[in-house]
């Protein structure tokens, strides 16, 4: 048996997110479907994040078994040719045996696109939420600072979440203006669910004057969900990168 890293992107739109349910498309299930035929069995494949129904991802993770002997690039190339076209295996390599996408991975950086503008540029409406008017970016990147280090998250979690411990760390929060486009890339060493699309919402409610930056921090202290800004929606949002420190060293290549 050989253990598996395989670095993913994909196109959420249209599917059910990447853990495998009992119908709709995941990433999850189109990739173990493509290993069954390769290996003629079934296999088990786990990923370093379980990306929500839209979310996209640029560097997602998944690691696997074969008993199957297969170089890393012609695996790729194999699976790249099965799999649908919104879904692309940019790189794998082989591991040492009890490497886990999961719970190997240290950090995980997400990246969340707002279009601000009065109108939307097309080509971004699968890829951005469309925010009308301008924001406050500089109020907006100051209360994204107080999100940095060790909190209890509880008021960014999914409504109705059932997590008992919702402490994480933040490792970064940071805002990019590009133009009419801006970027929220956050880093930690692990999220709740909808965690960054509350975050999302809450700040925007900051860009727009209806809180001040304060009120974030105030916020976090709270734990209360309801008085949070609304979670945004799913298509914004990318997993950028895993990180895996010296776990992801790879036997071979």
């Amino acid at each position: 048996m050989t253990t598996f890293k395989a670095t993913l992107a994909y196109d959420g739109t249209g599917l059910i997110g990447w853990q495998r349910q009992a119908s709709g498309a995941s990433i999850q299930g189109l990739i173990e479907a493509v290993l069954e035929e390769l290996e003629g069995r079934p296999v088990t494949v786990h990923g370093a994040g379980r990306t929500d129904a839209g979310v996209h991802a640029l560097g997602q993770v998944a690691s696997f078994a074969l008993e199957r002997d297969i170089t890393p690039r012609v695996l790729r190339q194999a699976m790249n040719a099965h799999l649908p076209g919104t879904i692309r295996v940019m790189h794998v390599a082989a591991m040492h045996p009890g490497f886990h996408a999961r719970f190997d991975a240290r950090t995980k950086t997400y990246r969340y696109r707002i279009w601000y503008s009065d109108v939307m540029n097309p080509f971004e409406r699968a890829y951005a939420l469309h925010v009308i008017g301008p924001l406050n970016v500089d109020a907006m990147s100051a209360a994204a600072r107080a999100l940095e280090g060790r909190h209890d998250f509880a008021a960014f979690q999914a409504t109705g979440g059932t997590v008992t411990d919702t402490e994480r760390e933040v490792i970064s929060c940071r805002l990019v203006a590009r133009n009419r486009l801006l970027l929220l890339e956050i880093t930690g060493t692990g999220f709740l669910r909808h965690m960054v699309r509350a975050i999302v919402g809450s700040l925007i409610e900051i860009g727009r004057g209806r809180r001040d930056a304060a009120w974030l921090a105030a916020l976090l202290a709270s734990r209360d969900r309801t008085q949070a800004g609304p979670t945004v929606p799913a298509h914004g949002l990318f997993l950028v990168a895993v990180d895996y420190g010296d776990a992801s060293l790879a036997k071979g290549s």
